[in-house]
């Protein structure tokens, strides 16, 4: 597999694996992000935070800071995090290397937030 190919392949699993715990998570058919007021924060912080950081190259702080407050029984705090994950893997794999981070990261970090969500299945057919 080429390089490109892989990035391709890597970015079309993001991309599923967010509609598909989005659908699971809000019980609706993932068409765009849509979050409300009351479903976009992790851990006390509004998403926008956390994206604020990424886009300042904080990547790894602010996926810890949200990992290690997230409520994985709140199904709103996980699509949260679902959504975050959905803007890291936006920001493309310049943007992710150049602050030491990946697309491959973006993927293993959906996938463990499926696992610890109690979507283990999500994960199986990846």
């Amino acid at each position: 597999m080429r390089y490109d190919d892989e990035k391709d392949y890597i970015m079309r699993m993001i991309k599923e694996v967010v509609a598909v715990l989005i659908s699971l998570l809000l019980g609706k058919k993932y068409v765009q992000v849509e979050l409300t007021e009351e479903s976009n924060s992790v851990a006390g912080k509004r998403l926008d935070e956390y994206k604020a950081m990424a886009d300042r190259g904080e990547v790894n702080e602010a996926e810890n800071i949200l990992l290690d407050g997230i409520d994985y029984n709140s199904r709103k705090e996980v699509a949260a995090a679902v959504y975050f994950y959905q803007y890291l893997g936006e920001k493309g794999e310049t943007f992710l290397q150049s602050h030491n981070y990946s697309m491959e990261e973006v993927l293993e970090g959906l996938k463990e937030l499926a696992k610890k969500a109690g979507y283990d299945s999500v994960c199986d057919v990846l």
